[in-house]
């Protein structure tokens, strides 16, 4: 089982438009520190499933039957954006699990065209695909919000996004054997106080301490908390790091 981080960056991207900071300056020289709509890719065997749909080339990235299908953690635009135009294909359909969620993003729900939202995911529901089984988290954000347990080939990957914390009937769930690894949201650098939506970097480190993952990569990175980093360069500690656009897991 792999897991290949499309994009790891928050609603801004980076570099954020007409900002001078350090980090979108050197994001804008180095193409590597840019960052995408976060999202992600999980393949195990011949299951091949995108993490959320925020990219705007869905269809260039992949040819018609080259997905399973799509894991949708929300319907935020950072996160769904890329179905707008890729629901006008012809000639196949392509199931989105993701939480019950009518408002949906636009007139998805309204208009699906070859999307199938028939089957949303209920909360602490485990579905099986092949070798790749896959349990919807509750998590803690502004719209109906799903994290999810990658579990396969003998490894145990939780894809916690778009989160303030971690509620604590899905921290259990987690807790009932060792996590292999956690991608975790962490969208800024420690704030004085609990940001709303999204974790900090205090919050996020509160997470790995209650869940004991063998390793953490850090996503949803937002601009702010990528120039506190050139600052900062230890402020990670040991088996925490930081995403990056085509990262393999």
């Amino acid at each position: 089982m792999f897991l290949t981080l499309l994009g790891t960056g928050d609603v801004r991207q980076v570099p954020v438009y007409n900002c001078a900071c350090a980090a979108c300056d050197s994001a804008r020289l180095d193409r590597s520190r840019r960052r995408g709509p976060c999202c992600a890719l999980i393949e195990c065997g011949s299951q091949r499933w995108l993490i959320d749909s925020g990219l705007t080339d869905l269809s260039e990235r992949f040819a018609p039957h080259s997905l399973s299908g799509i894991l949708q953690t929300h319907y935020h635009a950072d996160h769904a954006q890329g179905l707008l135009q890729l629901r006008w294909g012809q000639g196949l359909s392509i199931p989105v699990h993701g939480p019950d969620d009518p408002e949906g993003l636009a007139d998805l729900y309204k208009h699906p065209g070859i999307l199938d939202f028939s089957q949303p995911f209920a909360a602490f529901e485990r579905r099986q695909w092949g070798a790749l089984a896959v349990t919807a988290l509750p998590l803690n954000h502004s719209k109906p919000t799903f994290g999810y347990l990658l579990e396969a080939e003998g490894r145990r990957i939780a894809y916690l996004t778009d989160t303030l914390g971690v509620p604590e009937d899905s921290c259990q769930v987690l807790l009932q054997s060792s996590l292999d690894l956690l991608v975790l949201d962490c969208s800024s650098a420690p704030q004085p106080q609990a940001p709303r939506n999204h974790n900090d970097l205090t919050r996020a480190l509160e997470v790995i301490e209650r869940l004991q993952p063998g390793e953490t990569v850090l996503t949803h990175i937002g601009h702010s908390f990528d120039a506190w980093l050139l600052d900062n360069p230890d402020a990670l500690p040991a088996g925490v790091s930081l995403a990056h656009d085509g990262r393999l897991l």
